[in-house]
């Protein structure tokens, strides 16, 4: 094998091991972000059925108020959803009938 040969051998091989570190480095860290998240779920998960133990709000009230919320963080175009929704319900008909 010629030296250049063996050069772009050795260069793809530090690549792969370069890329596997990369890939190992990001699971790793994924990982402990998800197992420091976790409780925090758990918490979230909690809130929620308190609010609809206590009858404070219904399982439909806080996926609409959380969901308003989503779109208003994305700044979502609320006349363009508007939109779709009525031509959806043109189509389709009301919720109720489908």
């Amino acid at each position: 094998m010629s030296k250049v040969a063996l050069e772009v051998v050795k260069d793809n091989n530090n690549e792969e091991e370069t890329k596997e570190h990369y890939v190992v480095n990001y699971l790793k860290s994924m990982l402990a972000l998800e197992e420091a998240i976790e409780p925090f779920k758990e918490q979230k998960k909690d809130l929620r059925v308190e609010y609809i133990e206590n009858g404070w709000l219904t399982k439909d009230e806080i996926w609409s108020a959380v969901k308003a919320l989503r779109m208003y963080q994305n700044a979502q175009n609320l006349d363009s959803i508007n939109e779709m929704f009525e031509l959806i319900e043109k189509q389709f008909g009301h919720s109720e009938d489908v």
